[in-house]
């Protein structure tokens, strides 16, 4: 579901704010995936991202975000092989982190196939 909402920000400027499910993924393989690229023109605002461990086993999870890429290692790591255990949920208050840029990424990693599902949630202004 999208919400549309329009501001007047700046003098006679209008913002379009949508208040959306940014992305949802659930990784097939233990290699970092993409789960959200701003399109272009539009600043995406991540404000949550949800982890539900649906296995019976615990697993490990990491986050990404380049900004300008694809690059998913140390350095752009956010979260780093964090703990979930079997049949658990985990909600993250990402702050507000802002991209820009439609070359960039968001992606996510799981330690176990098909056991992570992430669902990420935020606003995108244009």
């Amino acid at each position: 579901m999208e919400i549309k909402r329009t501001t007047s920000a700046f003098s006679n400027a209008e913002v379009d704010i949508y208040v959306k499910m940014l992305g949802q993924l659930r990784p097939l393989d233990t290699n970092p995936a993409s789960i959200y690229s701003p399109s272009t023109g539009r600043i995406g605002i991540i404000r949550h991202i949800v982890v539900c461990n649906t296995s019976g086993v615990a697993a490990t999870y990491r986050v990404f975000l380049d900004d300008d890429g694809t690059t998913y290692d140390e350095s752009t790591a956010i979260y780093w092989d964090n703990a979930i255990g079997a049949n658990a949920t985990i909600l993250t208050l990402a702050q507000g982190w802002a991209m820009r840029n439609s070359g960039g990424n968001l992606a996510v990693r799981s330690s176990a196939a098909s056991a992570l599902t992430f669902s990420i949630f935020g606003v995108e202004l244009r």
